[in-house]
Protein backbone atom coordinates (compact mmCIF):
# COMPACT_ATOMS: atom_id res chain seq x y z
CA UNK A 1 0.00 0.00 0.00
CA UNK A 2 1.32 3.26 -1.31
CA UNK A 3 1.05 6.31 1.61
CA UNK A 4 -0.64 9.37 -0.15
CA UNK A 5 -0.10 12.83 1.20
CA UNK A 6 -2.03 12.72 4.13
CA UNK A 7 -0.21 9.40 5.72
CA UNK A 8 3.14 11.25 4.69
CA UNK A 9 2.20 13.80 6.85
CA UNK A 10 1.01 11.88 9.61
CA UNK A 11 4.44 9.53 9.87
CA UNK A 12 6.50 12.68 9.43
CA UNK A 13 4.84 14.67 12.07
CA UNK A 14 4.69 11.53 14.58
CA UNK A 15 8.18 11.54 13.79
CA UNK A 16 8.07 7.52 12.38
CA UNK A 17 9.48 8.77 9.21
CA UNK A 18 12.71 11.07 9.84
CA UNK A 19 13.68 13.51 6.89
CA UNK A 20 16.25 15.71 7.68
CA UNK A 21 16.50 18.59 6.87
CA UNK A 22 12.88 19.63 7.81
CA UNK A 23 11.11 19.13 4.59
CA UNK A 24 9.60 22.79 2.87
CA UNK A 25 5.77 21.63 2.31
CA UNK A 26 5.86 21.51 -1.43
CA UNK A 27 8.43 19.16 -1.38
CA UNK A 28 5.44 16.80 -0.36
CA UNK A 29 3.12 15.48 -3.05
CA UNK A 30 0.18 13.93 -3.50
CA UNK A 31 1.97 10.25 -2.96
CA UNK A 32 5.52 11.50 -2.91
CA UNK A 33 8.29 13.33 -1.56
CA UNK A 34 10.86 15.55 -3.48
CA UNK A 35 14.55 15.55 -2.44
CA UNK A 36 16.96 17.39 -3.53
CA UNK A 37 20.18 16.85 -5.23
CA UNK A 38 23.08 17.36 -2.55
CA UNK A 39 26.96 18.39 -3.73
CA UNK A 40 28.95 15.49 -3.21
CA UNK A 41 29.67 13.38 -6.59
CA UNK A 42 31.97 10.38 -7.30
CA UNK A 43 33.44 10.09 -10.79
CA UNK A 44 34.54 7.06 -12.39
CA UNK A 45 38.03 6.80 -13.29
CA UNK A 46 38.85 5.34 -16.63
CA UNK A 47 40.64 2.07 -16.46
CA UNK A 48 42.70 0.39 -18.73
CA UNK A 49 41.84 -3.19 -17.62
CA UNK A 50 38.09 -4.45 -17.37
CA UNK A 51 35.92 -4.09 -14.10
CA UNK A 52 35.15 -7.07 -12.44
CA UNK A 53 31.51 -7.33 -11.34
CA UNK A 54 31.75 -9.22 -7.68
CA UNK A 55 30.63 -8.98 -4.58
CA UNK A 56 33.61 -7.71 -3.25
CA UNK A 57 34.55 -4.87 -5.57
CA UNK A 58 34.25 -1.55 -4.46
CA UNK A 59 33.13 0.92 -6.41
CA UNK A 60 35.37 3.65 -4.29
CA UNK A 61 38.37 2.26 -5.18
CA UNK A 62 37.24 2.88 -9.23
CA UNK A 63 35.65 6.77 -8.18
CA UNK A 64 37.04 9.82 -7.19
CA UNK A 65 34.96 12.39 -4.70
CA UNK A 66 34.18 15.92 -5.98
CA UNK A 67 32.47 18.42 -4.30
CA UNK A 68 30.41 21.38 -6.59
CA UNK A 69 27.40 23.16 -6.45
CA UNK A 70 27.16 22.33 -10.18
CA UNK A 71 28.12 19.38 -11.98
CA UNK A 72 27.89 18.73 -15.69
CA UNK A 73 26.86 15.39 -16.87
CA UNK A 74 28.18 14.32 -20.49
CA UNK A 75 26.11 12.05 -22.53
CA UNK A 76 26.06 8.70 -21.88
CA UNK A 77 27.90 9.58 -18.56
CA UNK A 78 26.92 8.18 -14.72
CA UNK A 79 27.85 9.48 -11.68
CA UNK A 80 26.89 9.01 -8.38
CA UNK A 81 25.34 11.73 -6.69
CA UNK A 82 23.27 12.13 -3.24
CA UNK A 83 20.67 13.39 -1.77
CA UNK A 84 20.95 16.53 0.40
CA UNK A 85 18.61 15.02 2.89
CA UNK A 86 18.87 12.48 5.08
CA UNK A 87 15.96 9.39 5.37
CA UNK A 88 15.05 7.24 8.41
CA UNK A 89 12.28 4.63 7.71
CA UNK A 90 11.01 2.68 10.56
CA UNK A 91 11.10 -1.23 10.57
CA UNK A 92 7.42 -1.10 8.95
CA UNK A 93 8.02 1.43 5.62
CA UNK A 94 10.33 1.04 2.53
CA UNK A 95 10.00 3.45 0.53
CA UNK A 96 11.04 3.56 -3.69
CA UNK A 97 13.22 6.49 -5.35
CA UNK A 98 12.61 7.55 -8.46
CA UNK A 99 13.19 10.50 -10.88
CA UNK A 100 11.16 13.18 -11.91
CA UNK A 101 9.15 12.99 -15.30
CA UNK A 102 10.69 16.64 -15.92
CA UNK A 103 13.76 15.67 -15.68
CA UNK A 104 13.31 12.71 -17.52
CA UNK A 105 12.39 14.38 -20.88
CA UNK A 106 15.92 15.71 -20.65
CA UNK A 107 17.45 12.18 -20.77
CA UNK A 108 18.09 12.57 -16.98
CA UNK A 109 17.85 8.70 -15.15
CA UNK A 110 18.56 9.17 -11.40
CA UNK A 111 18.87 5.26 -10.27
CA UNK A 112 19.83 2.45 -12.17
CA UNK A 113 18.42 -0.30 -10.85
CA UNK A 114 18.82 0.34 -6.86
CA UNK A 115 15.55 2.12 -6.20
CA UNK A 116 14.74 0.43 -2.95
CA UNK A 117 15.14 2.40 0.29
CA UNK A 118 14.65 -0.96 3.05
CA UNK A 119 12.58 -0.24 6.42
CA UNK A 120 15.41 0.50 9.10
CA UNK A 121 18.01 2.63 6.85
CA UNK A 122 19.15 6.24 8.32
CA UNK A 123 21.21 6.97 5.49
CA UNK A 124 21.25 10.07 2.81
CA UNK A 125 20.30 8.07 -0.75
CA UNK A 126 23.02 7.71 -3.20
CA UNK A 127 22.09 8.74 -6.76
CA UNK A 128 23.06 6.65 -9.49
CA UNK A 129 22.92 9.57 -12.14
CA UNK A 130 22.80 9.14 -15.87
CA UNK A 131 22.59 11.59 -18.58
CA UNK A 132 20.51 9.25 -21.46
CA UNK A 133 20.14 12.28 -23.51
CA UNK A 134 22.37 13.95 -26.46
CA UNK A 135 22.97 17.08 -24.71
CA UNK A 136 25.23 17.82 -21.96
CA UNK A 137 23.39 18.52 -18.51
CA UNK A 138 23.97 20.92 -15.90
CA UNK A 139 23.08 18.84 -12.37
CA UNK A 140 22.26 22.06 -9.64
CA UNK A 141 23.06 21.00 -5.86
CA UNK A 142 19.28 22.03 -4.25
CA UNK A 143 17.42 21.32 -6.87
CA UNK A 144 14.29 18.48 -6.48
CA UNK A 145 15.82 16.03 -8.76
CA UNK A 146 14.04 13.03 -7.52
CA UNK A 147 10.92 11.91 -5.64
CA UNK A 148 10.07 8.89 -2.92
CA UNK A 149 7.46 6.72 -2.65
CA UNK A 150 6.78 5.34 0.65
CA UNK A 151 5.01 1.74 1.02
CA UNK A 152 3.95 -0.09 4.22
CA UNK A 153 5.70 -3.44 4.63
CA UNK A 154 3.70 -6.84 5.64
CA UNK A 155 5.56 -7.82 8.45
CA UNK A 156 8.65 -5.74 10.26
CA UNK A 157 12.42 -5.39 8.68
CA UNK A 158 15.47 -3.66 9.05
CA UNK A 159 18.23 -3.16 6.69
CA UNK A 160 21.69 -4.36 8.45
CA UNK A 161 23.63 -3.99 5.01
CA UNK A 162 26.86 -2.05 4.49
CA UNK A 163 25.53 0.93 2.95
CA UNK A 164 22.65 1.68 5.97
CA UNK A 165 24.44 5.04 7.34
CA UNK A 166 25.59 5.98 4.14
CA UNK A 167 26.28 9.95 4.06
CA UNK A 168 27.95 10.45 0.83
CA UNK A 169 27.87 8.79 -2.39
Amino acid sequence: MLLTRSEIIKELDSGTIKITPSLHPSQISVASVDLRLGNHFRVFTPISDSLPIREETDYRKYTKEVVRDTFLLAPNTTVLGVTMEKITLPSTIAAWIEGRSRFARLGLLIHISAGLIQPGVNNHQVLEITNLGPNVLELHAGEKVCQLVFQRVEGSAIYKGRFKTQTKP
